[in-house]
């Protein structure tokens, strides 16, 4: 008898991590979050088995999560397969009317369809969409600049109007969007690759998301790379915006979606280190977080979580 106390007591530190997650599954229950899925969490089995359980645990918590993804490595190998070149400028994907069908075929039949089948082994949680469904992305034809000069980069994207109808359907019956980054223009019969970045910055604006969340490659947005690897934790909008032109160029996409987001009604953004496992987890349900957090300038030093 004198041993049943002891056994009992083994269980506790699991408890306290429960309980200490407690002010956050009440300060975002029934919250809508945005989540855009990419860099190696899309190509290492075990980095992608561990976002699926988050999402799905987000999900069993209370909030709305809504997955947005890309597919840069995969059409990339894709396109190696078939004898095309890959070409970026200013950090966007040349897409030519060849390169838009591997980029259709792979993000909505290969990607999101994998992505789907991890959800789902958990439930019958996860519906595939891709920005061409029910008008939800629409787009006109973006040019790049670089040095000043506007270039052609043939179907890339820029989001014009977001209708968010079928996607909160299917987040009010209790279903987890899963969302290609693809749209099409609302005047002509085009279909155009958007950036997935800016895909779901968009998209949490357009639903009025309470947070943003961006994996990739990097630990945060650092201070002063590659002079040093400091992350910066926490900045508002506006000294964001100071610090764009001095970004790598595979950073502004990211940094512009979380920028365009905290102005446009969401909370918080954040881009945080998707090769950690269970980094959402991580940086939703902790205090120090993981990742680099953008906040609206009226947050100033208080408190947005």
């Amino acid at each position: 008898m004198t041993n049943a106390p002891a056994r009992k007591h083994t269980a506790l530190p699991k408890a306290r991590i429960l309980i200490e997650a407690l002010p956050w599954l009440t300060r975002h229950h029934g919250k809508t979050v945005v989540i855009k899925f990419g860099g190696n969490a899309m190509v290492d089995d075990a980095l992608k088995a561990a976002f699926a359980q988050d999402v799905v645990f987000l999900r069993h918590a209370g909030l709305r999560p809504v997955v947005v993804h890309g597919g840069g490595p995969q059409i990339s190998a894709q396109l190696d397969r078939l004898g095309l070149t890959s070409e970026f400028r200013a950090g966007l994907r040349v897409t030519t009317p060849e390169t838009m069908d591997v980029v259709r075929m792979v993000l909505a039949g290969q990607v999101q369809r994998e992505l789907v089948g991890l959800l789902n082994r958990h439930g019958p949680l996860a519906v595939g969409m891709t920005g061409e469904d029910a008008h939800l992305m629409s787009a006109v034809k973006r040019f790049a600049d670089i040095d000043g000069e506007r270039v052609d980069i043939g179907r890339v994207g820029d989001i014009t109007h977001v209708d968010t109808g079928a996607v909160r359907a299917l987040l009010d019956d209790g279903r987890v969007p899963v969302i290609s980054s693809i749209a099409r223009s609302a005047d002509d019969d085009h279909v155009y690759n958007i950036n997935a970045d800016t895909a779901a910055a968009a998209l949490a604006a357009a639903l009025g998301a309470e947070t943003l969340m961006v994996l990739t490659d990097v630990e945060g947005l650092y201070a002063d790379w590659p002079a040093s690897d400091e992350v910066i934790s926490r900045l508002t909008e506006s000294e964001l915006e100071k610090l764009l032109p001095e970004l790598a160029s595979g950073m502004v996409p990211k940094m512009e979606g979380c920028l365009f987001a905290v102005r446009n009604g969401v909370r918080t953004a954040r881009v945080i280190d998707g090769r950690v496992q269970h980094s959402i987890l991580l940086e939703i349900f902790t205090d120090e977080g993981i990742g680099t957090m953008v906040v609206p300038d009226a947050a100033g030093k208080g408190g947005a979580a």
